[in-house]
């Protein structure tokens, strides 16, 4: 091999085909599978000659280790199987990778449908919608309690956008209105004095800890933390963000703050010995796709993977969740949690893919400038899509695609916020099957967010 040969390991799925000898594709067989099972994306090239030496001082190989032997640290303990009868082999399904089913995956899938086909399943999302999703609430509760950042009195050097704030709030406004925040959990602003003291002193300690999901810079833990007292601050995030809340977090003396890198999928709550018997609410914004299922398997995990073998009993208590949910188009068939209602619906596999690529049609960008920002609740009640008639007139001579190209942009809006609704709804009967009380709402106007269904459970 010629010195000028280039490894690129982001690349790097098939290392043994490259051109090395036996030690180095060892080396790099080692370390992309320590890569890849902990989730940490690469983007690093190297000379073949300085290969050795860049493996031995790599940070992102250390990472990979150090985060490999964290107790809190197991591999898709939170990703679900690909088929729920698959209970006796867990490990394997938990194993294979090969599962990702993609857009474009999806949408080929689509189109590769028959055009009866297609038409039966329109049928049936907007049968199944009528039946269980045509009364999902408004719940836009902004609490006088975050009136500081509503009214923009935060420090200056924090992000502000309101549409962010408004959601942010809405979210607490929603725990505290289904009363997993209470209303007297405020800081004394004269006294300096937070709410964990003045609940033990009542006898009534509620949640001490806040674990956030999906957390990015952590702003709506910052919310949290300014307008609500509580004791500790878990950050789970895969990614690396600049202009973090955390420093502005750290500043609060009686308020303890860690940030954990690790993938949703991979983290056993039970396991963070900071958590260990405390009581702790569970938030995200905007959980994306499948990181929502993971998280309810997180936080509720004596359901997680039916790998009860690998998981501690539980040693911290979950007084209370509350989920953003978006991106469903992201949604996949191993990771989602309710595959038995998906299937009492009338739905197949291949049926759930669909769904979770209609729901792009949602909020994607067809829609075009002119587009009608209303709320399409009052739309899903239409009798019919406006050129259903026309779908069925010589359709034994049009093709799927044909048929989507031809829809209206509205009528594909409301298709895709019904799959939405679908998919939530899944989630929310298996929060009930757990015996939580629960709830999933419209906390925000859909003018302020198309992304605007919140779960809450306690």
């Amino acid at each position: 091999m010629h010195s000028g040969f280039r490894a690129q390991l982001i690349l790097l799925s098939n290392p043994s085909s490259l051109a090395l000898c036996s030690m180095h594709i060892r080396a790099l067989l080692l370390v992309f599978e320590l890569l890849m099972m902990t989730s940490i994306l690469v983007y690093s090239s190297v000379l073949e000659e300085n290969l050795e030496s860049h493996l031995n001082r790599c940070p992102l190989v250390k990472q990979a280790q150090s985060l490999s032997r964290e107790p809190f640290y197991q591999k898709g303990i939170n990703s679900g199987r690909e088929e729920e009868e698959e209970g006796n082999n867990a490990e394997a399904a938990i194993a294979r990778t090969g599962s990702l089913f993609t857009s474009e995956m999806k949408r080929k899938a689509v189109y590769a449908m028959s055009v009866p086909k297609f038409l039966e399943l329109i049928a049936r999302i907007k049968s199944v919608h009528a039946s269980i999703c045509n009364n999902i609430p408004d719940s836009y509760e902004i609490p006088e309690a975050c009136s500081i950042w509503t009214n923009k009195e935060v420090d200056k050097q924090i992000p502000y956008q309101e549409k962010h704030v408004l959601q942010q709030a809405s979210i607490l406004g929603n725990l505290v209105k289904f009363r997993v925040l209470k209303d007297s959990c405020l800081s004394d602003s004269a006294t300096g004095e937070q709410c964990g003291s003045r609940r033990e002193v009542d006898g009534d300690t509620g949640a001490s800890a806040v674990v956030e999901f999906g957390a990015g810079r952590g702003y709506l833990t910052q919310m949290l933390a300014d307008c609500y007292g509580i004791k500790k601050v878990l950050l789970v995030e895969r990614k690396a963000y600049k202009f973090k809340a955390d420093r502005s977090l750290r500043q609060k003396n009686s308020l303890v703050l860690e940030r954990l890198k690790i993938d949703i999928e991979d983290l056993n709550l039970n396991a963070v010995e900071s958590l260990k018997g405390v009581s702790y609410i569970s938030i995200g914004k905007h959980i994306c796709g499948p990181a929502t299922d993971m998280t309810l398997r997180c936080c509720i995990p004596q359901h997680s993977n039916e790998n009860s073998a690998s998981r501690s009993k539980a040693s911290c208590h979950l007084r209370g969740v509350a989920i953003a949910t978006c991106c469903h188009h992201l949604c996949q068939w191993k990771n989602y949690i309710n595959k038995k209602y998906i299937y009492d619906m009338g739905f197949t596999k291949e049926g759930f893919h669909a769904i979770s690529w209609f729901t792009s049609w949602a909020v994607d960008a067809d829609h075009g400038s002119d587009f009608p920002i209303t709320d399409y609740s009052a739309q899903l009640e239409f009798d019919s899509m406006s050129e259903e008639k026309e779908l069925s007139v010589n359709s034994e001579l049009r093709r799927v695609e044909d048929i989507v190209r031809d829809m209206q942009p509205i009528d594909r809006a409301v298709l895709g916020f019904m799959c939405k609704d679908i998919i939530d709804a899944g989630r929310l009967m298996w929060l009930k099957a757990q015996g939580l009380k629960s709830e999933l709402v419209k906390y925000v106007p859909i003018t302020i967010s198309p992304e605007n269904r919140l779960l809450v459970a306690w």
